[in-house]
């Protein structure tokens, strides 16, 4: 059987305008770096028809990593270990060619010595790969200007229908879109400066989330990051992130969400808005069945208890709440209603039957 390596290879060739040889090429802590390359063939022939996404991760120098020797039999040994990443993130390759550039953080480890940038491409139908470690990372750039501004953070679960004390199922996603002028530092060597979400205020148990960001396609200085919750416990939580740019500027930010077991059917939060309205109002609410096949019903009585409008749709969300639904204050005949006070009742069903049901108020101005 033959590996699925990839079938052309990723060629560095240019740092900072420099075009690579035999000589290293040094990078600072603090200074933005521009790295070039191509795809190319096993002959170093330029792939001219290669156009897709190259997906880079630069690291810093490897690390002596000791092992625990908690075997009866066994002992400490030091091994190498190459894993703090400077940056990762991801270029367009146009024509065969590509190219990404970054800050370096401040937390990098100040000693000279080789770190290495490592590639992966792909354009859908075939892919690349490759690696350069003739570079040297240590120092700093004293020549930058210094930025005392932390990142911007915007946090959700799920997907950005999301708001803060919103419903999510057992299993929810965190989902954080960070952005500074200098990039996101997910370095992991300086004390405190990790990206960190704290569930619950459990200060003593921070989950490390370095290895969940993500750069955007060609801007290093926007990034997601995106980590998956398991079997969360029923109730309310609460969340906060706090993230560190390249100059060590940090950021915090905070929600708070209810988790409902997706075994059971949750509605919460039906609401139209405006409200009053004149000319047009959207009905949302939030569930605990994100990426399922829902029928909603939305039945609109008068004081009278006469139904006079019923609007059905049939909801597959990807996240917890849904996209609005609009109605127009027409009856079922397409006649305008009149002014005053109607009740709407919610009917959110599954396809095995399950149902769930809320009433709401609304009031229609002429």
């Amino acid at each position: 059987m033959k590996l699925a390596y990839p079938e052309y290879n990723v060629t560095t060739t240019q740092i900072n305008n420099k075009i690579v040889d035999n000589s290293p090429d040094t990078i600072n802590s603090l200074s933005n770096i521009t790295i070039k390359g191509i795809i190319t063939d096993d002959n170093l022939n330029k792939i001219s028809s290669f156009n897709g996404t190259i997906y880079p991760v630069v690291y810093d120098k490897p690390m002596i990593v000791t092992t625990l020797a908690n075997d009866p039999d066994s002992y400490a040994q030091n091994f190498e270990l190459q894993k703090n990443i400077l940056y990762k993130g991801k270029a367009s390759v146009v024509n065969g060619d590509f190219s990404f550039n970054f800050v370096v953080p401040k937390d990098i480890a100040y000693q000279y010595g080789f770190g290495k940038i490592s590639y992966y491409s792909q354009n859908g139908i075939t892919d690349a790969n490759g690696y350069y470690n003739n570079i040297v990372i240590g120092g700093t750039d004293t020549s930058v200007i210094v930025d005392e501004n932390g990142p911007t953070i915007k946090l959700f679960m799920n997907d950005t229908n999301f708001v803060f004390g919103g419903t999510t199922n057992e299993n929810p996603i965190l989902l954080a879109f960070l952005n500074d002028s200098n990039g996101i530092n997910t370095v992991g060597n300086g004390i405190g400066h990790d990206l960190v979400a704290i569930l619950d205020n459990d200060n003593e148990n921070p989950i490390i989330l370095n290895d969940y960001y993500s750069s955007e396609l060609d801007d290093f200085r926007k990034g997601t990051i995106s980590y998956p919750f398991i079997l969360l416990s029923n109730g309310t939580h609460t969340l906060k992130l706090k993230v560190w740019d390249a100059f060590n500027n940090s950021a915090e930010a905070t929600t708070e969400f209810i988790v409902a077991e997706s075994a059971q059917l949750v509605l919460n939060n039906l609401l139209n808005y405006p409200n009053p309205f004149y000319d047009n109002t959207y009905f949302v609410f939030e569930h605990n069945q994100p990426e399922t096949d829902l029928n909603v019903q939305i039945q609109i009585y008068d004081i009278n208890g006469k139904l006079v409008k019923l609007i059905q749709r049939n909801i597959n969300d990807q996240g917890f709440k849904t996209d609005p639904i609009e109605w127009n204050g027409t009856t079922d005949s397409g006649e305008k209603i009149g002014k005053g006070l109607y009740i709407y009742r919610l009917i959110l069903k599954k396809t095995d039957g399950t149902t769930v049901e809320k009433t709401n108020k609304l009031v229609f101005l002429r």
